[in-house]
């Protein structure tokens, strides 16, 4: 991407300062988000919001110094790693410039005034034709974490929306509250000044908000939210589709996969082809395995197209990796008080991913007794405090954030520059296997956390005994990917590897 603020969320913060004492404990982290049955047991949040039109729009005014352009990504893939199948004969160009494709005058003055971009990233070059020229077919489309995915699908649901129309005529669906409240943020910014009203469809507090039988029909004209909470807003009837013209999967291998959501996700596609088969659908993520490639291509029009960065192209090298092996689970708390947080202590946010509770426990509470401001998150918390841990989180209030796998997908904070995986991430298989497979696609989107829209990151993998040794072998071989190890208690190794991924002088 070549945007002068490159995010596709809110716009960026100065360097945090370093950790901070806490006062209090914090809920710790839960091996998985309860995301489905969250949705099962709750109603769902009213947050509608009409953006303002403005009053003037003078798009000569909107010009880019051409001597003021950022460098280019780190994970910008070249136009020779996309790959492209497009269906019949329907010819596609790419677009160099976001006039080209033929945007609202509301449209530009968003992209230029509030996102701050400047021309389109690779991969919108490529597929916003395919998503906004008629005769709009599917698209599945899978690329790098941090190449402009979120523009993608978002721009493609604010250009198809009439304003005039005060029906819901664009759908996202996201695999996580967090998510769809983040690309809700990304839509209003964007669609600041066309006047389009949206609504976040995640679960609340039942207590609080009325029941969805008792609740006013959605007038919004585009939907993000959560799959429970979409779905239970249709069978209500309080949700229509008949005027629907896009629908959007985010993070799309989660949504159809058989431990994901993929049965919410069939019901409300085939309850969408009742009364609307033209509806186009996109589906968009990181990662698709073969699984999920088959079965989408079955699930969407025969005539879709496709694009994808070639497997060998979705590396992590943008992001620096190591390994320290660690004795014991004492030692791994160790390491990231007395090197990583020590040696590192100006070098922006940090996410610690962990896997289940009980190994959250123990870090969490020994790092807030040692005077670091942390907070975790995980599936298991209330709606409000998932909210709010987020929120500070993103406004650099906490500086340390221990989360499960929630987190791990499209979470954009352009201030995180450290990941540490305090646990490898794992399949989910029965606990008597002798053998645990690492979850790759897992670990690519907790990498991905780090070093966001081409900003220096590294990560490190907290490594504990034989299986951690065979779990990061197998990532190691899977990517192709060079993981350096830094010598436990060796404090020029760190200071060294900070240095070689561009986080100290």
């Amino acid at each position: 991407m070549t945007e002068s603020n490159p995010a596709d969320t809110a716009s960026p913060m100065a360097p945090p300062p370093a950790p901070a004492p806490a006062s209090a404990h914090k809920s710790w982290a839960d091996e998985a988000d309860d995301e489905a049955a969250e949705q099962t047991n709750a109603t769902p949040s009213s947050t509608s919001e009409t953006a303002q039109s403005s009053s003037s729009l003078n798009l000569n005014d909107l010009s880019i110094d051409e001597n003021k352009k950022p460098p280019k990504l780190l994970d910008d893939p070249d136009d020779s790693n996309i790959q492209t199948v497009t269906s019949s004969e329907t010819p596609y160009t790419s677009a160099a410039t976001f006039e080209e494709l033929n945007l609202s005058p509301e449209l530009l003055k968003g992209l230029y005034v509030e996102m701050k971009f400047q021309k389109p990233s690779k991969i919108q070059a490529i597929s916003l034709p395919m998503i906004l020229n008629p005769p709009h077919k599917d698209l599945i489309a899978q690329a790098h974490n941090g190449s402009g995915k979120t523009t993608c699908f978002v721009l493609g649901m604010l250009s198809r929306v009439d304003p005039k129309q005060q029906a819901p005529q664009a759908l996202c669906i996201c695999p996580t509250r967090e998510l769809a409240i983040q690309n809700t943020e990304v839509l209003r910014k964007m669609g600041k000044y066309t006047g389009i009203s949206s609504e976040c469809a995640i679960p609340t507090d039942s207590r609080v908000d009325l029941s969805v039988a008792k609740r006013a029909p959605v007038m919004a004209q585009v939907i993000i939210g959560t799959p429970g909470t979409i779905k239970k807003w249709m069978s209500y009837k309080k949700l229509g589709v008949t005027r629907l013209k896009i629908l959007v999967f985010d993070e799309a291998d989660q949504m159809l996969a058989e431990d994901g959501f993929k049965d919410d996700s069939l019901r409300i596609m085939k309850e969408i082809e009742k009364f609307n088969s033209n509806c186009q659908v996109l589906l968009f993520s990181a990662t698709f395995n073969d699984t999920v490639k088959n079965f989408v291509s079955r699930t969407v029009k025969m005539d879709h197209n496709k694009l994808f960065v070639k497997k060998e192209e979705l590396s992590l090298d943008a992001v620096k990796q190591y390994k320290v092996r660690c004795p014991d689970e004492l030692s791994k708390i160790e390491v990231i008080k007395d090197y990583i947080f020590e040696i590192g202590e100006n070098v922006g946010q940090t996410i610690i991913f962990v896997r289940t509770r009980e190994s959250a426990k123990s870090l969490h509470t020994a790092l807030v007794d040692l005077g670091y401001e942390v907070t975790s998150i995980q599936g298991a918390l209330s709606h409000e405090e998932r909210d709010k841990i987020v929120k500070e989180f993103k406004d650099g209030l906490t500086q340390v954030l221990i989360s499960t796998d929630v987190l791990a997908r499209g979470f954009d904070q352009q201030e995180v520059n450290l990941v540490i995986n305090y646990d490898l991430p794992v399949k989910h298989t029965p606990e008597r296997t002798r053998e645990r497979e690492p979850d790759y696609e897992v670990y690519l989107h907790r990498v991905g956390r780090a070093g966001r829209f081409g900003r220096k990151g590294a990560v490190f993998n907290l490594i504990c005994g034989e299986r951690d040794e065979n779990l990061m072998s197998k990532i190691v071989n899977h990517f192709g990917c060079h993981v350096t190890e830094v010598q436990e208690k060796s404090v020029e190794d760190y200071k060294r590897a900070l240095k070689e991924a561009g986080l100290l002088q």
